[in-house]
């Protein structure tokens, strides 16, 4: 965090329910251990499963003041899918609420309660797409993650951010739990209450930090951005097996076209499951696969990965993936498709040194000038947009066609006027000494 004088946490979180939780410690006096925070001040509620029950909830959270509180629980790593298995909320006046998703047809009737109400997520980007499956989208947010991170602190996790300023210590060891798992354990849901507890608490004290270090205006256009995009699709990757962890080992087109066919066979039954694809077949055994290209159900168990019982039961869809590959002309083979944008830094010095030379002058500007502010660099400005820029700058090269070009890439106005300028002086290459 910045080094000047230091945020002080309030005394104790508002009530809205049965009292507050005792007092910690002022975290900013020093040699104070953190209260540990094992359940919420009202109790943990019971999930809403019906639509009687969700629209009490709406008309609680209607009745309710301030911002709200707002999170969302996946079961990345076991389901295909990135829905929500769990949506938590909480509001001054109306207390927490836990919602299972899962019997309800949506949740568009609390998003319609909640439109003129400014949300409150930690790591927004994470939760936003899940949210906006189920009708929800914030028309204004604050993400305390990204408020941390402008404000300059170095640890910006929920946990450490709720210890450090507020007093408090969260456990966090059912965050990579399967939350599609019903019903969904006591523990859990106590886990699921906390993660909102304290969250409006936070966005007060991290909205008055940004406001002293004159930030305020730059997460406005943040928080605007993202949701300008809460609802956006995702971006669709062309082939997507090539991002197969390992595939640099695979070597030659006829190789790489087994990863393919493998990829594609576990993905359409990661799909028919709903199953995370590394839990049908791990990535390790793709690849393996493709290198060995076993031709026989005993040489194909033989490999690494492919010994488990579940995928044993599947030798017959991996075989016939890769007899696929086999009969496949050369013309049909992977082929390397152009890259858009400029290539990989590390080849630039041979591709195209006076890029390369540019490229680092250019980074140069933002580490300094994020140094300057106590920013994260890459909250500064998109290292991608830098590369893109330092390999293809503008022909006429002035603040004002720097500026144009990274708008036109997507960079918010506070980033563009720190940074246009000094970018602009650094372009070109450097008069040759005298």
């Amino acid at each position: 965090m910045t080094d000047e004088a230091p945020l002080r946490r309030r005394d104790a979180p508002e009530s809205a329910g049965d009292g507050p939780h005792a007092v910690p410690p002022d975290p900013s006096s020093g040699g104070s251990e953190a209260v540990p925070l094992t359940s919420p001040r009202d109790g943990t509620p019971a999930p809403v499963e019906s639509a009687t029950d969700l629209a009490e909830v709406v008309a609680r959270m209607s009745t309710g003041t301030g911002p709200v509180a707002v999170d969302a629980e996946r079961a990345s790593g076991y389901r295909y899918t990135q829905r929500a298995y769990l949506v938590q909320l909480r509001r001054a006046g109306a207390g927490t609420v836990l919602i299972d998703p899962l019997p309800l047809d949506d949740l568009r009737t609390l998003d319609t309660a909640l439109a003129d109400t400014e949300w409150v997520l930690h790591a927004a980007s994470q939760d936003l797409p899940c949210l906006a499956e189920l009708g929800m989208k914030p028309r204004r947010l604050f993400d305390t993650e990204l408020a941390a991170r402008l404000a300059g602190f170095e640890r910006v996790g929920l946990a450490a951010l709720t210890e450090q300023l507020l007093g408090f210590s969260l456990e966090k060891h059912h965050s990579a739990a399967d939350w599609s798992t019903r019903p969904l354990p006591d523990s859990w849901l106590t886990y699921a209450a906390l993660d909102v507890e304290l969250l409006t608490d936070l966005r007060d004290l991290l909205a008055a930090e940004l406001d002293r270090q004159g930030k305020a205006a730059w997460a406005a256009e943040e928080f605007a951005a993202l949701v300008a995009g809460a609802d956006r699709p995702p971006r669709v990757r062309a082939d997507p097996w090539r991002r197969t962890s390992g595939i640099h080992r695979v070597r030659g087109a006829r190789a790489q076209s087994r990863v393919r066919a493998l990829w594609y066979a576990r993905d359409g039954i990661a799909a028919r499951r709903d199953s995370a694809p590394g839990r049908v077949l791990p990535d390790s055994a793709i690849v393996a696969a493709a290198e060995a290209d076993p031709k026989d159900e005993r040489t194909l168990l033989a490999i690494p990965g492919f010994g488990g019982r579940s995928v044993r039961r599947l030798a017959k869809i991996w075989l016939d993936a890769l007899d696929q590959a086999r009969a496949l002309p050369d013309d049909a083979l992977p082929v390397n498709v152009p890259v858009e944008g400029p290539p990989p830094p590390h080849r630039w010095a041979e591709r195209d040194p006076v890029a390369a030379a540019r490229l680092a002058r250019c980074r140069q500007v933002v580490v300094g000038t994020a140094e300057t502010h106590r920013l994260p660099p890459e909250n500064l400005i998109s290292p991608d947009f830098i590369r893109r820029l330092a390999w293809s700058p503008p022909d006429d090269i002035s603040a004002q066609t720097v500026s144009d070009t990274l708008r036109g890439f997507g960079a918010r106005n506070w980033q563009v006027g720190l940074i246009a300028g000094q970018l602009a002086t650094v372009l070109p290459a450097p008069e040759p000494a005298a």
